[in-house]
């Protein structure tokens, strides 16, 4: 495990990251989704893919990796970006689960692998709605507990600026980018994920141009399960692009 300083917008930002086939030449970025961390992105696909050097990164506010700043998914990608002109490395394939994948298609690599990747905003449920008025009603009270009331679980328990973060980019709607993306694209779904329902993957797979879907069993960590054929996918599709 390492870690690389790089400075956005005059701010520190100390990363972890880890690689695995230090001494392959094409570059496989591996991004983590909200909440989470590269250790499981690690678990899945270090011992797949032996072509490639991995590249496993804790983004800003997640994992090792520290943040105090208020960010977009902008942000994110230029963060990400300057990380791996620290490296002195450019990506062939970036690979992103979830809120990860939206940052991934920012990064404009030659392929793009999106596993059940957020940005296609969905219908929120009447239980939601309910709970979101009646905190914007109690927000002006100030009363005490209010926001670990009504915050959603992915967002208990975070700093000031990552809670601020996370509204930043938990319904941005996305379509725009994947329909400029010129990206090759193998985009990879759950069938029984709730949290990117399947119909949104099949949605961002028509909006990117060189796309191809395939539904997978399982939730929204289904790729822990299909590792091995999403390796081998990767392997066959983005072969000979640099």
């Amino acid at each position: 495990m390492a870690s690389k300083e790089i400075y956005y917008n005059n701010q520190p930002f100390q990363l972890s990251y880890e690689l695995v086939n230090p001494t392959a030449k094409p570059v496989l970025l591996v991004l983590h989704g909200w909440g989470s961390n590269k250790e499981i992105m690690k678990q899945a696909f270090s011992k797949t893919l032996s072509e490639y050097k991995h590249i496993y990164l804790d983004m800003p506010g997640f994992g090792k990796s520290n943040n105090e700043m208020i960010l977009t998914t902008q942000d994110y990608a230029n963060i990400v970006q300057l990380f791996l002109d620290e490296l002195g490395v450019e990506a062939t394939i970036a690979m992103g689960h979830s809120f990860g994948g939206k940052v991934s298609t920012l990064l404009c690599t030659p392929c793009l692998v999106l596993l059940s990747s957020a940005g296609i905003i969905t219908q929120k449920p009447w239980s939601v709605k309910v709970k979101i008025a009646t905190f914007k009603l109690l927000k002006p009270l100030g009363m005490k507990k209010i926001r670990e009331l009504f915050v959603a679980p992915d967002a208990q328990g975070m700093s000031h600026e990552m809670y601020e973060t996370f509204k930043n980019v938990v319904d941005e709607d996305f379509e725009a980018s994947f329909a400029k993306s010129q990206s090759s694209a193998l985009c990879f779904w759950g069938k029984e994920d709730t949290a990117t329902p399947l119909y949104t993957g099949e949605k961002i797979a028509k909006l990117i141009k060189n796309s191809n879907f395939y539904p997978l069993d399982g939730d929204h960590f289904f790729f822990l399960q299909h590792k091995d054929f999403i390796a081998q996918t990767i392997t066959e599709q983005c072969k000979g692009i640099h």
